[in-house]
């Protein structure tokens, strides 16, 4: 091969390697895309209101293996603040689209044995952490 055919087979492969790490999510971390809806199912309480069912929702459906809530608040005071929800699994969890609040997800179980969800209160800014496997990905809710 003369030089000028090196020098062009050169400039091709730095540009694919712009094009690969500018224009492809290769080299991009792994995130997941996360909506919540909030719906009075549930039948009224003692003190005459309704309790709301939270509901999350996923872009994908994914084998999770870590779903925590915490308070923001929590989370701007403390490094490693208390979770009003952790679930985990050991083994394999079964690939969900959507959740609930406090939902026993099948193939999961709480951090802490024995543990259950505590309640949520309204306007205050919580936190869902969800892991599955190498992806990962965060959502900001607020009860109204």
């Amino acid at each position: 091969m003369t030089k000028k055919n090196w020098l062009l087979l050169a400039a091709a492969v730095v540009l694919a390697g712009v094009y690969v790490i500018y224009f492809t999510d290769w080299f991009q971390p792994k995130t997941v895309q996360i909506f919540h809806t909030s719906r009075n199912l549930r039948p009224r309480n003692l003190h005459g209101g309704t309790l709301p069912m939270l509901i999350f929702g996923i872009n994908q459906q994914l084998k999770l293996t870590e779903v925590k809530v915490v308070a923001v608040a929590d989370v701007q005071t403390n490094q490693h603040p208390l979770p009003l929800w952790h679930l985990i699994t050991d083994s394999n969890s079964v690939p969900v689209k959507n959740f609930h609040y406090g939902q026993q997800i099948n193939g999961m179980r709480p951090a802490v044995k024995g543990a259950r969800a505590l309640p949520l209160a309204t306007n205050v800014t919580y936190r869902l952490l969800i892991n599955a496997g190498g992806v990962t990905g965060q959502h900001d809710f607020e009860l109204q």
